[in-house]
């Protein structure tokens, strides 16, 4: 059996072993910061720490070129945290059990922290490598990116003082991107009325699974189904043939992943149960036709559960499942000025049930502020319908393109030269913390560049690992070129 300590590039894949063994969730980055701290520390790198636990490593200038400009190495410490329901883990305490299937290197059952914790092996790596020649370093580790840029939102600017940028949080091989979309969440809060469930109630669990989910800037133009979006419209239809009280609603738990499982807990009368649960499955037909060709995995069962719960009223049920269904999710517009590239989109991240009815999680993007404030408007039109509330946090900002960048000019010119082919250049439909960082400082000229990872933010997400060899011979003989 391969061993990640028999990979190339070994300098790269060391520091990924190490760094999957350390816990590091978005917002709980303590030892995973304490664990880069120690390697700066072992080396005698001066090292600076934000008030929001950003950090930035200061990197001497190998011999000969410490009168280059100051670049800066970026990447962020945090991963998303997804495992399939039948994995017993904890992200909070267990390290990242390792697959290897043929080129690729996969976990077993969760996320695999490729994104971004490749990016931040390679910016150790090229401290290390004494092969690899650079100019004077400073490698940027940002916290808390996944769950919406936050940590290069709270970013001190006084801590970075280099004036180029290499952001090392993409996952494609062969690009260069060089602009990404803005992005914001809502929270859409409807109201419900419990009590006690009739005695002679049965409860059912419908539940949605087997989607693929990924994430919802990247893939959110694949046609993958929506585990939240295609509960709601299950339970829609049923509740025409068969009337139920919801007792409760759960799904998704990332604001950038869309959502794979889902599940309601339904109370109804005995004489309901056939019709609801034919209603179901015939629903759950007409799905699995629709998703056969981009998520023929899905899956939806219905089971009677014995335990009891508190359920809502009539109206409440109407009104959360109403609400739901009306919840924009997938592309809402393409860019006209760059085909193929997806302009402004919706995902229904998540719901929980909560002691006062149901929230529902939903993140819009775009690189065009009014066309986010119009899908935040229909949040506020169903909350209006429905009695609900909506919170709008402050989105991030997007990055726009500067064709004529100087670190894109010498980036694609060396990729040429090194790699043999001309790269593509691009935006993307996801925030890159670059979008944050160039509000932030300024004048920063910045590029963004990685290896080639499929799935990111879920149980599927692996990374080829060909690619990262590749990927690290393009970032070393840029560094290389930089430091002339």
């Amino acid at each position: 059996m391969t061993r990640i300590d028999t990979l190339e590039p070994q300098s790269v894949w060391n520091h990924f072993d190490k760094i999957r063994q350390v816990p590091r969730p978005s917002r709980h980055e303590e030892k995973i910061r304490e664990h880069l701290l120690a390697w700066a520390r072992e080396r005698g790198f001066e090292t600076r720490v934000d008030k929001v636990g950003n950090m930035v490593v200061t990197v001497p200038a190998s011999k000969g070129r410490e009168q280059a400009p100051l670049l800066v190495l970026q990447a962020h410490m945090d991963m998303v945290c997804e495992k399939n329901a039948d994995v017993n883990f904890d992200f909070m305490k267990d390290p990242i059990q390792l697959e290897i299937e043929g080129d690729w290197l996969t976990a077993k059952g969760t996320t695999l922290g490729a994104d971004n914790g490749v990016g931040l092996a390679s910016a150790l790596a090229t401290a290390d490598d004494p092969a690899v020649v650079h100019g004077p370093l400073e490698i940027l580790i940002t916290m808390d990116e996944e769950t919406g840029l936050n940590g290069a939102a709270g970013l001190d600017p006084t801590m970075v003082s280099g004036r180029r940028l290499i952001n090392l949080d993409t996952e494609e091989l062969g690009a260069i991107y060089i602009g990404c979309s803005g992005g914001g969440n809502s929270t859409l809060s409807v109201p419900a009325a419990f009590g006690a469930a009739p005695a002679a109630a049965r409860m059912l669990d419908v539940s949605v699974t087997g989607l693929r989910g990924g994430h919802s800037g990247m893939d959110i133009h694949l046609h993958r189904g929506n585990a939240v979006s295609l509960l709601a419209r299950i339970l829609h239809a049923a509740g025409a043939h068969a009337p139920f009280a919801l007792a409760r609603i759960q799904g998704g738990n990332a604001h950038n992943a869309i959502p794979r499982e889902a599940r309601a807990l339904c109370a109804l009368e005995e004489s309901h149960v056939s019709a609801f649960s034919k209603t179901v499955e015939s629903e759950a037909a007409h799905i699995a036709a629709e998703l056969a060709p981009s998520d023929p995995e899905v899956t939806v069962a219905v089971k009677p559960v014995k335990e009891t719960h508190a359920v809502m009223d009539a109206v409440s049920t109407r009104r959360v499942v109403d609400a739901l269904l009306l919840i924009p999710h997938g592309v809402e517009e393409m860019s006209v000025a760059v085909p193929g590239l997806v302009e402004t989109s919706s995902n229904l991240a998540a719901v929980e049930t909560k002691e006062a009815g149901i929230e529902a999680l939903v993140s819009v993007r775009s690189p065009i502020r009014s066309a986010m404030d119009a899908l935040r408007a229909r949040l506020h039109a169903i909350a209006g319908i429905t009695g609900g509330k909506v919170n709008d946090d402050e989105p991030y900002p997007g990055w726009n393109p500067d064709l004529d960048s100087e670190m894109l000019k010498v980036t694609r010119s060396v990729h040429e030269r090194v790699l043999g082919s001309s790269p593509e250049i691009k935006a993307v439909h996801a925030g890159l913390e670059c979008g944050v960082i160039g509000e932030k400082v300024p004048g920063i000229d910045m590029v963004s560049i990685g290896p080639w990872i499929e799935a990111p933010h879920s149980p599927n997400e692996r990374i080829n690992i060909p690619s990262v060899a590749t990927y690290w011979k393009l970032l070393v003989a840029v560094l290389d070129e930089l430091s002339r």
